[in-house]
């Protein structure tokens, strides 16, 4: 827990005394997912604050059948997959199938820390065609967008972007839409936040009146957002908070954004647990379309039926706990995982399982 005992023994006083009633916040991050689960803090604060997570992790958004379209093209002979770890396990409609599986039956998948070790791979094997799988948020997004631009200033014609990155704003809107939607306030990503900056989280209280706050990532910088939501509720005074800005400007970072304005534009996306979202995806622009992975491969999409009970949608959705899929350390455990949110290391279930073991 934070290194500050008193500060932090001061804040959870002062949340019990709130009169908020019950209420329930989602962070909208994986590290804050892991930041949380490390440090014990749901078992922490009082028993009438619950904390949520919400499609704040990459891996665990990205639906079956467009994993089992990778799968697909994983499998012809002259295509290198290239991609982040934590996508090599992720399984598609079919259990236990994933692209460390076909690279057992010979499949060529190539782990990479960053999209210009994709690009490189591609200049290593000229005979090849290496996709770059490019998963994350805005805040991956500038640095995937810059290895598309140089492997097309430098002509690597070799290489391909798959585009799955995606916007949190147009998430969190379908997420606030949703039948039975129940969540009182944002713990707000602070990785997005220093890319588009604090008023790219604006609309949640001018728009739908819902309390935010942008945090940072240690426990300390968590239960201040927290904190100052809960006290957000009790005055009925929803606003926007900054509690990240050692690091986050009102206006974000420019460069980044002009990057993502000349290399990406707004595509409808497919995400687990909220389906297909207008404007939610980043897709390669004119200029760049020629590196197009879909397009170059005429990549297609079929949805099949739930294989399974994992419940990894209503998980990233905020509808259940982790503890509460019928799966959850039963059949879905971190060496034998069914869905997506126990793969991932940012998954709520995967932080979920490794600290609820390590405290028991």
């Amino acid at each position: 827990m934070p290194s500050n005992d008193m500060r932090t023994g001061r804040l959870l006083a002062a949340l019990e005394k709130l009169d908020t009633g019950e209420i329930r916040l989602m962070e909208v991050c994986g590290t804050h997912t892991m930041s949380i689960a490390r440090s014990g803090l749901k078992s922490m604060l009082p028993e009438k604050i619950k904390l949520l997570s919400g499609p704040g992790c990459p891996v665990c958004v990205t639906p079956p059948e467009v994993i089992d379209a990778v799968l697909e093209l994983a499998m012809e002979k002259d295509v290198i997959i290239s991609t982040y770890g934590d996508m090599l396990r992720v399984p598609g409609s079919t259990p236990g199938d994933s692209l460390q599986r076909r690279r057992a039956m010979g499949a060529k998948v190539q782990m990479v820390y960053s999209p210009v070790d994709a690009v490189e791979l591609a200049r290593e094997n000229p005979d090849k065609q290496v996709v770059f799988l490019g998963v994350g948020f805005e805040t991956t997004a500038p640095g995937t967008a810059a290895a598309a631009l140089t492997a097309m200033e430098q002509r690597v014609e070799n290489f391909s972007l798959w585009s799955m990155l995606k916007t949190v704003e147009p998430a969190l809107r379908a997420l606030m839409a949703m039948p039975g939607f129940n969540v009182d306030g944002f713990i707000c990503p602070g990785h997005v936040a220093t890319i588009i900056g604090e008023r790219g989280f604006r609309f949640l209280a001018e728009e739908y009146s819902m309390p935010a706050v942008i945090a940072g990532f240690e426990p300390e910088d968590i239960l201040l957002a927290v904190y100052r939501l809960a006290r957000q509720i009790a005055d009925r005074s929803p606003k926007l908070e900054n509690e990240y800005r050692r690091a986050v400007a009102e206006n974000g970072n420019p460069l980044a954004q002009n990057m993502l304005r000349s290399c990406l534009e707004p595509r409808s996306d497919r995400w687990r647990g909220l389906g297909l979202i207008p404007d939610s995806g980043l897709g390669l622009a004119p200029a760049l379309a020629g590196l197009d992975a879909e397009k170059r491969f005429g990549i297609k999409y079929e949805e099949k039926p739930k294989p399974t009970a994992c419940r990894c949608g209503d998980v990233i959705t905020g509808r259940i706990c982790p503890e509460e899929c019928p799966m959850f350390g039963r059949r879905c455990t971190p060496e034998e995982p069914v869905g997506p949110c126990m793969v991932s290391s940012e998954g709520a279930c995967a932080a979920a399982y490794k600290y609820a073991v390590i405290r028991d």
